[in-house]
């Protein structure tokens, strides 16, 4: 299920993005992906992040070395024109 580590642990791994403490960069959680590809953001995040059902995420990966290192969600609300319109 959910697991939720420390704010303040930093990723020092060479594979991870370059998050540190002060950057506002943080862990809120370890996600499960089930058999059809989905996942649950946890209510907390939903809430403080004001998601609700009908909203479209923006998902945005960063590249390292030719592989994916990095997922981030943003709404696409607060995107380009562009964006909101995929």
């Amino acid at each position: 299920m959910v697991k939720k580590r420390p704010d303040e642990t930093p990723a020092s791994d060479d594979t991870q993005c370059n998050c540190h403490q002060g950057t506002g960069c943080r862990l809120e959680a370890v996600l499960s992906i089930d058999d059809r590809g989905q996942m649950v953001l946890p209510k907390d995040v939903r809430d403080r992040a004001d998601i609700k059902p009908g909203d479209k995420l923006a998902l945005i990966s960063w590249e390292k070395d030719g592989s994916i290192c990095c997922l981030a969600l943003m709404k696409a609300e607060n995107m380009s024109g562009m964006v909101q319109d995929v």
